[in-house]
């Protein structure tokens, strides 16, 4: 199979052309996106952690540096609430930003969630056994992630409606090549999101509360605080990289114990622990598919220089089936031990979320696995036509 990122043949299955590219290189050209691929796992960690590459260049070079061309002016409110976001920003911003958002994300914090992430999932997985079954991902999957992401920022229950999707809106323009009607959408949903945001930060400053918002407003060091647009940038990326994780890795795992019955037996009887197969599941059915760096200053993979102004592909998906690291990498193995998976990546731009979409996914799993020992799909799921975040359009199941 070719690597073909808009085939749903691919979409449903990209794995046979990730060993395709393992076997042909370290490198290739992709002509239709004008990226590099990197498919093998110790390239890709490696690469994570290279100064030389960076989530922009724009801290270096302007855009006639670089040899890249601008973002359209109408694609503005999206490129500015984007570009000041930790996930696309390099020292010393990314290092003065991540550093004070880290002091109201701390491990307490997260410790502090934990009744409030189980006390959701359980009401969730209560609902889906109510009605009999379900789209697994709308009733379940969905949602959690959503409300505690907003139950930490401090977003009031009627106003969070709209933050799915918004998230999915801005999102699309992760996508390969993503076409105008998607920045449409995505510029749309990004003035509104900040908007709503901007509302909150005002209320918090004359009220604060005990939410991350709050914690964000009062954080500083000797004066070094958040700007109000890289306050509004980061909670919306706390939401968009702080769900959709979760979202998919939750459906698409499920689906890929569905289709290993002994593994998901093994899981039902508690011959596997939880948290170890939680790590399996985010290496099998990896969520997050691409992540794309630029070349800051020229590199050479394995005699093949790619130049200042280029742009990688980290194929994580690939990463994680390379055999060259995990032993039958094909394989569904929740009792995997040695599991240095790829899916929150590396470098600074490690998942600042990953122990809260751990938790989120040990108490989501852990409910249906309890409440629902009977849980089966009614029916074979579609893929969403995205690739760089992979997931399941619905999964229907009954209890």
């Amino acid at each position: 199979m070719d690597f073909d990122p808009w085939s749903p043949a691919f979409l449903a299955d990209p794995y046979p052309a990730y060993a395709e590219l393992r076997a042909r290189g370290r490198v290739h050209w992709f002509e239709p996106s004008r990226q590099y691929l990197v498919p093998h796992h110790a390239d890709v960690s490696a690469l994570l952690r290279d100064r030389r590459l960076g989530r922009t260049y724009l801290h270096r070079f302007s855009h006639e540096e670089f040899g890249r061309t601008p973002p359209p002016a109408a694609h503005e409110p999206f490129t500015v609430l984007n570009g000041n976001g930790l996930l696309d920003l390099e020292a010393p911003d990314h290092t003065r930003i991540r550093r004070l958002v880290a002091k109201a994300f701390t491990p307490r914090t997260v410790e502090r969630l934990e009744p409030v992430v189980r006390r959701l999932a359980a009401e969730l997985v209560e609902g889906l056994l109510a009605d009999g079954g379900g789209d697994l991902l709308s009733a379940v999957a969905e949602p959690l992630p959503v409300a505690v992401i907003a139950e930490m920022l401090g977003i009031p229950a009627a106003d969070r409606a709209p933050l799915r999707p918004w998230s999915a809106a801005i999102c699309g323009m992760y996508e390969l090549n993503p076409d105008e009607r998607t920045a449409r959408r995505a510029v749309t949903a990004s003035q509104e999101f900040s908007a709503c945001l901007r509302e909150l930060i005002a209320v918090r400053r004359k009220d604060p509360g005990d939410d991350l918002i709050s914690a964000l407003i009062a954080a500083h060091d000797e004066g070094d605080r958040l700007s109000e647009q890289e306050m509004v940038s980061t909670c919306v990326l706390l939401l968009n990289a702080g769900h959709e994780a979760t979202v998919n890795t939750t459906a698409n795992g499920w689906w890929a114990l569905f289709r290993h019955p002994e593994q998901l037996a093994a899981l039902r009887e508690g011959r596997v622990a939880l948290d170890t197969a939680v790590e399996e599941l985010l290496r099998y059915a990896t969520p997050l598919q691409l992540f794309e760096r630029w070349v800051l200053d020229e590199i050479e993979i394995d005699g093949t220089v790619i130049p200042r102004g280029s742009e990688v592909a980290l194929l994580f998906g690939s990463a994680n089936r390379d055999p060259a690291r995990f032993t039958d990498p094909e394989r569904l193995d929740l009792a995997r031990a040695d599991n240095p998976h790829v899916s929150f990546g590396a470098g600074i731009h490690y998942c600042l979320g990953a122990p809260l979409a751990r938790l989120e996914l040990t108490a989501s799993f852990a409910e249906l696995l309890r409440r629902a020992p009977g849980l089966r799909p009614v029916a074979e799921p579609k893929w969403q036509p995205g690739f760089v975040i992979r997931g399941l359009e619905e999964l229907m199941v009954e209890v």
